[in-house]
């Protein structure tokens, strides 16, 4: 059991049945009553925010999440298929349960898969991927304004916006957590 004053990021809660992860706390001791600690709470299984505050001595569950590493091996009509690299034990996890970040996986890919209960309920996907470009229109001649953009397709079926000097076929590196293009690898 977890008590009020282990509460920081990330730290993985079960409340009313169901996991939760902190993604903002404030212990808060007010001059009369009881100090408390205010927290906002995500769902790990529909990505709900939660606002709950919790008074000192409180106690809290642990989530009962496991973490394991996984290759990414292919898409099977609405779901993925990914590997245990140490067990070669292959799961399929639904294509709702992850969402857009199913736009940047690409093949033998290695991610974090969480489960809650012995049951996949959302990948960790690593913060930059390098992805190539499939397809973007040429960037024309004297149309350098700072800042300019054009839209480029990825080999994974991803659109992102990227600078007009960027050509077809080049690797770029894309943050994953805005979607946002970092800079030229090859």
């Amino acid at each position: 059991m977890y008590e009020t004053s282990d509460i920081k990021n990330g730290l993985k809660i079960e409340l009313d049945d169901q996991p939760y992860t902190v993604t903002y706390f404030q212990f808060v001791k007010p001059g009369k009553g009881t100090a408390f600690t205010r927290t906002k709470l995500k769902s790990l299984l529909s990505g709900n925010t939660l606002d709950r505050t919790f008074r000192s001595g409180e106690k809290l569950a642990p989530a009962d999440i496991e973490e394991r590493e996984m290759q990414y091996l292919y898409d099977e009509g609405d779901a993925r298929v990914f590997m245990d690299t140490s067990n070669y034990e292959q799961i399929n996890i639904q294509n709702k349960t992850i969402g857009d970040d199913a736009r940047w996986l690409k093949d033998e890919m290695m991610i974090n898969v969480l489960f809650w209960r012995g049951r996949p309920i959302n990948i960790d996907l690593p913060n930059f991927v390098e992805l190539e470009i499939t397809y973007c229109e040429p960037g024309v001649k004297g149309n350098t304004a700072t800042g300019a953009t054009k839209t480029a397709e990825l080999s994974t079926g991803a659109e992102v916006q990227v600078p007009l000097f960027v050509e077809q076929g080049e690797t770029i590196k894309i943050d994953t957590r805005t979607g946002a293009y970092v800079e030229r690898v090859r």
